[in-house]
């Protein structure tokens, strides 16, 4: 049937094995049959296209796609084509030569882009020990005990008991700066010899993943605590499991990119994934198991996972701002919600956390 893509009126891929195809199209005869209410003219089309790739030989000529002969080589006795062009009928699936345009975001109307504060200096957590208000309010305090020794005229034993008190307070704010000493040395250190970037690690050369490298990039690092990855492996494994990942302050969040059909994307609470109102078929996602593994790995941790949908031809991807546990999402919902949300703490990084992750990222190998 002309201008109908059988892989995606089944919702499957173009890799799809035999038994996803099968499976596709049983689910989608349910609905589909004129006795559950569908129509007999989409049920017949249903059944064309399972009957065309579920077999190897049609299957590999639907793939090819019809072409037409150029004028004056088409044999004698033949029509003509019905259409003057030369090549092969529009390919309504997906195009291996398309490249998704890069996101722009309107930022005007984000708020926490506006409200956070970029020169902020960078805490870690856990506090290694008190801050430098503590520091100088004791330092004062020990100021203002002191004066009054050299400013009132004190008897003998009322001057003895004040100086026993200036005395003590000078022990503990003598103990609280040099605790706020090595704490800001602790700082330093692990500044110098950790947290000597903002991104870390590699992505592989697909366009959606440089896409959202450079998405991160750009936007989340207005974030003075958050911290970029590209490439984590699970625990116990040696492969890139996970795509990216954004650590800011107490919060991650685990991010998959994914080049899928345009359309409207939602997902359930048991994660199921659809798409313009059917089961979508034409790809998964490891998260769920990401999302499991780092919440072990990392249980003092709020994680979040995020499914970043490109479009892998010529059209619009949307979305629907659902709260589930692996939302799909465009770059510009990315943005707003998931900025939003580690700004929370927008200029915080946890140590161990930090030191967990650059242990996940998968090294490049050359």
């Amino acid at each position: 049937m002309r201008g109908v893509d059988y892989y995606e009126l089944l919702g499957v891929g173009r890799n799809a094995s035999p038994a996803e195809i099968k499976t596709a199209y049983r689910s989608l005869a349910k609905v589909m049959h004129p006795d559950a209410g569908g129509s007999s003219l989409t049920f017949r089309m249903l059944q064309e296209a399972y009957d065309t790739l579920r077999d190897p030989a049609r299957r590999r000529d639907y793939d090819r796609g019809p072409t037409f002969t150029r004028p004056g080589t088409r044999p004698a006795g033949t029509r003509p084509p019905r259409t003057g062009r030369v090549g092969r009928l529009r390919n309504f699936g997906e195009d291996p030569d398309f490249v998704p345009p890069t996101p722009a975001v309107d930022l005007g109307g984000i708020a926490w882009w506006h409200l956070v504060d970029t020169t902020q200096r960078v805490r870690y957590a856990p506090v290694a020990g008190p801050g430098h208000a503590p520091a100088l309010a004791a330092l004062c305090g020990w100021f203002f005990l002191l004066v009054p020794v050299f400013a009132l005229d004190f008897s003998p034993l009322t001057l003895a008991l004040w100086l026993v008190v200036v005395a003590a307070a000078a022990v503990a704010a003598f103990r609280l700066v040099k605790r706020y000493v090595a704490a800001v040395r602790a700082d330093r250190a692990f500044a110098a010899s950790v947290d000597t970037d903002v991104v870390h690690g590699t992505t592989d050369d697909r366009p959606c993943e440089r896409i959202t490298a450079d998405l991160l990039s750009r936007y989340l690092t207005r974030l003075p605590g958050a911290r970029i990855f590209h490439g984590l492996a699970w625990p116990d494994s040696v492969f890139a499991d996970v795509d990216h990942a954004v650590l800011c302050g107490r919060r991650l969040v685990l991010i998959e990119s994914k080049a899928w059909l345009p359309g409207h994307y939602t997902a359930a609470d048991d994660g199921t994934l659809w798409r313009n109102g059917h089961p979508f078929r034409g790809g998964g996602t490891r998260l769920p198991r990401s999302l499991a593994l780092y919440r072990k790995l990392l249980p003092w941790l709020d994680i979040r996972t995020v499914l970043l949908v490109y479009p892998s031809r010529a059209g619009e991807v949307t979305a629907d701002d659902v709260d589930v546990p692996v939302p799909p999402m465009t770059p510009a919902q990315f943005v707003e919600e998931i900025g939003d949300w580690l700004a929370e703490e927008p200029a915080t990084v946890d140590r161990e956390a930090y030191r967990l992750l650059l242990s996940r990222v998968v090294p490049i190998v050359r």
